[in-house]
């Protein structure tokens, strides 16, 4: 199940290397030409092409097409399946946990895993089989990845939900890299990786250990609440929220150890209802770790388990390896430096590792300045443009500063931007050749006045 929402966000710019798995064709369009030279590490001209060939098909574009060339480059990588990177090694820890803790009649793991699945899908199977209304704002061009208007790079794996419960599945994990457009710092990327979990319930199932259970029913026809679905009996929700929330605690008690505080609260998510968030008191601080909640019946339906109420949650791996291994940076989970990776080459899954800091570098800070074009202009599209001339070398974009003219009622955007090498020291002759490239690009990428 995805993660909550307001941490979605989005592109459409950029010239840097595509991976061997990504091809554009078409013709430049020259309104995207310069007078300036801009070096070609960075610069943000993309040729505007009838289609975009990812993972062995072809994608024709259209006006919803927004994804960047360096969003393209890391469709492929699999983080989580690269043996010893520290998201292989949360996704096994997971893996075991289920496999050991839940196993079913004849002896066999009861939950089955998928860390393959395309992240390339349909509009239909990323909101439509999840019941998201057509006006959510989760569906914005702003906060997604669009190959077209037909197809997406996931925004959640619950974009896999109804497909392996439509195949008879009813209970699986499935694995996989998303894509959001996000803030630029330190905990948030335009690709994180996500764990899905969905069980689904019997009546037999479900009431088979309670006493006098015989009597109990999954289905009423009553109405919907705050704590339940109009089709789901209250006995019933409870168990299931029963089942779900000693699953999870169990999960991360066994990841992080006993002692650990966990707390629930209440969410909104438009495919699960009730919905919760699970969070862990980690260093004194509240930090939300995963999102869950009861299925939505109609979802489970429409699947072809009519007969079946279940659970589902979503978690993210980079924020458990973040706080199991203390790493400070999210950009570190795609370092090729030996310094990062071999830390985390141990004898066994369980191996306790703690992150020891590769040199802090120091930063490089400079702001730019510039009038909004319109309305309809989205900090989004700014932070998605820095990221992808800057790339990795940008740690943070902040905007530190909004005026409004007394006069004209045009508004300026001031941003800090902070530059850090995770391996280097960097230079200001360097990130003055990236800055002014990225100024140079939002006046004609995005139609901004500069102030610079």
């Amino acid at each position: 199940m995805a993660m909550l929402w307001k941490f979605m966000r989005v592109a459409k710019y950029s010239k840097t290397a595509l991976s061997p798995k990504v091809k554009l064709r078409g013709i430049p369009n020259s309104r995207h030409s310069s007078s300036k030279s801009v070096p070609s590490d960075f610069a943000a001209n993309t040729p505007c092409s009838n289609t975009v060939e990812l993972l062995g098909k072809a994608y024709p574009q259209d006006d919803y097409s927004n994804v960047t060339e360096k969003i393209l480059s890391k469709v492929g990588k699999n983080l989580h399946n690269k043996k010893y990177h520290p998201l292989w090694l949360i996704k096994e820890q997971v893996k075991d946990h289920f496999y050991k803790q839940y196993v079913g009649r004849r002896g066999t793991p009861l939950f089955s895993v998928y860390d393959g699945l395309s992240p390339v899908v349909t509009i239909q199977q990323n909101f439509d089989s999840l019941l998201i209304p057509q006006n959510h704002v989760s569906r914005r061009k702003e906060d997604n990845y669009y190959l077209n208007r037909d197809h997406m790079l996931r925004a959640h794996t619950s974009a896999h939900q109804w497909d392996l419960i439509h195949s008879g599945l009813d209970a699986f994990l499935a694995v996989g890299d998303v894509y959001r457009r996000d803030t630029i710092d330190n905990t948030h990327y335009p690709v994180f990786h996500q764990m899905e979990g969905v069980r689904l319930f019997s009546c037999h199932e479900l009431f088979s250990n309670i006493k006098d259970g015989e009597g109990l029913q999954l289905f009423e026809q009553g109405r919907r609440t705050a704590h339940k679905q109009e089709c789901h009996t209250m006995e019933a929700v409870r168990l299931v929220e029963f089942n779900l929330k000693q699953v999870l605690t169990k999960l991360l008690t066994h990841i992080f150890g006993d002692g650990l505080e966990v707390r629930w609260v209440d969410c909104y998510f438009p495919f699960t209802h009730p919905s919760f968030e699970m969070e862990i008191n980690f260093q004194g601080e509240w930090m939300e770790v995963l999102g869950c909640g009861v299925m939505e019946q109609q979802l489970v339906n429409s699947a072809g388990a009519q007969d079946k109420i279940g659970w589902a949650f979503g978690l993210g791996l980079e924020r458990l390896a973040m706080i199991l291994y203390d790493i400070p940076d999210i950009r570190l989970f795609w370092s090729e430096d030996e310094r990062f990776l071999k830390q985390f080459i141990v004898p066994h899954i369980w191996q306790k590792i703690k992150f020891q800091p590769l040199s802090k570098y120091p930063p490089v800070i400079n702001d730019i300045s510039f009038w909004l074009p319109s309305e309809t202009y989205s900090k989004n599209d700014f932070y998605d443009l820095a990221r992808t001339i800057g790339g990795d070398l940008i740690e943070k974009v902040v905007l530190v500063d909004e005026f409004t003219h007394p006069k004209t009622k045009k508004v300026s955007h001031c941003y800090r931007i902070i530059y850090r090498h995770p391996e280097r020291t960097l230079t200001q002759g360097e990130v003055h050749r990236i800055h002014q490239a990225i100024e140079e690009s939002a006046v004609r990428e995005l139609g901004v006045e500069g102030r610079f």
